[in-house]
Order: C-alpha cells, then sequence, then structure tokens
C-alpha cells in the first residue's frame, strides 16, 4: 500500500483542495444536487419557511430602506430565486439579494442578484447558511495507544495513517467540545467550523443568522466521525480525488468517517408545486432570547434570534436539521 500511495496529507488540506481547489467539486461547476440532496432541493416549503423569516427580519428592523438577504453556500440560487418569489413587491423592491459561491454564476438568475465568492463585509439583514458548515475543510484526528494523532490521507486511494499530534488549540478544542477516551475514537478538529460561522456573525450589523445543518450533542458523539462521501445519491468512501465525489460531515462536530454516515434520498424531479406553496405546518412565530455566545454551544442550539440593546436583532446561533 505504501508503495501506491501518491502523498501524506492532513484531512484538512485534501478536503479543502478536493472542495474548493483550482479543480474542486465546487469551483469547477459541478451540480451538487446530482450527488446530495438538501433541503432547497426537497420541498418548495423550505423557500417558503425562510421568505416569511425575512418578513419578520425586515419588520424588526424596522423595514430599511435597503434589506440584505445573503446565502452562504448558495450553490445554484435556486433558495434566492424561491425566497424573491414568496415576498411582497414593497420588501422585493428594497431587498438585496447576495448569493456567496466560489463556484460561476448560472445562466436565468435575477439581474440583481449579486454574485460573489466571499461574504460582504457589512450587511444588515437575513444570512441563511444551509448545509455549508458540513462543507468547511477541518482535520481528523484519532486516539491512538501512542496519544491523540492527526490522521492523514492518500488523496488518491482514502488510505489513512496516524500523522502529529494535534496543536495546543486543536487539543484545547478536543478537550472541550469532543474529547477521546478508548483507542480507535476519531474526532473531526471543529476550529475552523466555529471560525467561519464567527465570520459571518461579525459582519452582521444588524438582523439575523441561521445556520441549517445536521448535529449531534457533545454528549453523543459518534465514535467514528461523520466523514462520508456522495455520488449519484450514495454514500461512498471518502476518497479526496475521487471524481464527482464530495466530502461532506456534520456540522458541530468537525469532518470525518465511513462509519454512522447517512445516505441521502436519490435526487429525483423538483416537485411540481409552486416554490410558495402552503405548509401543513405552519412555520412557528419569531421568539426572542438572549444573545447567544460563539463558538458553538454544548448541545446544537435550535433556531433562536438574539436581541441587543442598540438594535432590533443582532445575531442567532444554529438551526439543526436532519
Amino acid at each position: 500500500m505504501e508503495a501506491l500511495v501518491t502523498e501524506w496529507l492532513p484531512w484538512r488540506t485534501a478536503m479543502e483542495r478536493a472542495l474548493y481547489g483550482e479543480q474542486g467539486f465546487y469551483r469547477r461547476g459541478e451540480r451538487p444536487a446530482e450527488h446530495f440532496r438538501t433541503s432547497v432541493h426537497a420541498s418548495p416549503r423550505f423557500a417558503a419557511a425562510i421568505a416569511r423569516l425575512l418578513t419578520d427580519v425586515d419588520s424588526a428592523l424596522d423595514h430599511p430602506s435597503r434589506l440584505d438577504l445573503v446565502d452562504v453556500g448558495a450553490g445554484s440560487g435556486a433558495l434566492l430565486t424561491n425566497v424573491l418569489t414568496c415576498i411582497s413587491s414593497d420588501l422585493r423592491a428594497r431587498l438585496a439579494p447576495t448569493a456567496v459561491e466560489i463556484a460561476p454564476r448560472p445562466p436565468g438568475l435575477p439581474a440583481d442578484m449579486t454574485w460573489r465568492p466571499d461574504i460582504p463585509r457589512s450587511f444588515t439583514g437575513l444570512a441563511i447558511a444551509n448545509e455549508w458548515l458540513d462543507n468547511i475543510p477541518l482535520d481528523v484526528v484519532e486516539q491512538t495507544p501512542d496519544g491523540v494523532r492527526t490522521m492523514l490521507v492518500d488523496p488518491a486511494s482514502g488510505a489513512e495513517r496516524p500523522g502529529p499530534e494535534p496543536s495546543a488549540d486543536d487539543r484545547a478544542w478536543l478537550d472541550r467540545w469532543w474529547p477521546l477516551t478508548e483507542a480507535g475514537d476519531r474526532a473531526e478538529v471543529g476550529r475552523p467550523r466555529c471560525a467561519a460561522w464567527g465570520a459571518v456573525l461579525r459582519r452582521l450589523d444588524r438582523g439575523l443568522a441561521i445556520a441549517v445543518d445536521y448535529a449531534h450533542s457533545r454528549g453523543s458523539r459518534p465514535p467514528y466521525g461523520t466523514l462520508a462521501g456522495y455520488r449519484d445519491g450514495s454514500t461512498v468512501p471518502a476518497v479526496p480525488d475521487a471524481p464527482a465525489t464530495s466530502p461532506r460531515t456534520s456540522p458541530w462536530t468537525p469532518a470525518p468517517s465511513r462509519a454512522n454516515a447517512r445516505a441521502p434520498p436519490r435526487p429525483s424531479s423538483p416537485p411540481s408545486a409552486p416554490p410558495c406553496a402552503p405548509s401543513a405546518s405552519p412555520v412557528p412565530a419569531p421568539r426572542w432570547t438572549s444573545p447567544t455566545a460563539i463558538p458553538a454551544p454544548t448541545s446544537p442550539p435550535s433556531a433562536t434570534r438574539a436581541r441587543t440593546p442598540n438594535s432590533p436583532i443582532r445575531t442567532a446561533s444554529a438551526a439543526s436539521a436532519g
């Protein structure tokens, strides 16, 4: 096996290259919906729920002359496009929709939708990160007889071997959020994920930020992690250089393992119902709570909105789904 290995890389480096490198899965304009579905593809009700949330944010901010709607990890732009059909004409006239996505801009999107590769430096309104955090590259560690080691992977084959000890910062994160107890236990170091979400919150002047993703609590970590690859609607081993494969992970814990992987439904044609089809279960009314600290809480938080003394809305912690 050693003779066949091309190179050994930390998982974070391999994921970064596989997902966002020059020929990465997202940068080359691959259609993710051909391999895995998110709430955006599964039902038009998701866009309707976001539209109602956007309307609530607009009211809480006293209907500003410009309201930003920022979709982080926008994919094809389908969520923003569908939300725009679900809001009032007054709100539509004041809305500045922004898709944050490194893939090329698809044709046919509304002319006023901004398409950019990075999060705006400052915005007021609503930020949505739907299944974005599970694609933040991060390292995998394993408890070995010689202590905790950062795992190295061969991008071409997916083979692994123990590497160096984690950094002091990574060890501190693991001790707090994902402690390892027995030889063979694996964890995913979520510091990059916390930093990525913190970057969204720091750029939000006033408004609400919502992350929607899979999650598990500190007390119920899967012993072998959550790393998986998807191809044609099925889970496959996470091999970074495999064609048309996206390594994806669970958000509040870092990334990788082939065990406990959850296979998504096979892609199907979009539902025929209009984007704003009414939901049998109405979206709950807003509930205001005290500000939530970052980084991530000890268990996956539910969707919340946080007030501060000087602004109608400030930030929100993540909403878990799945």
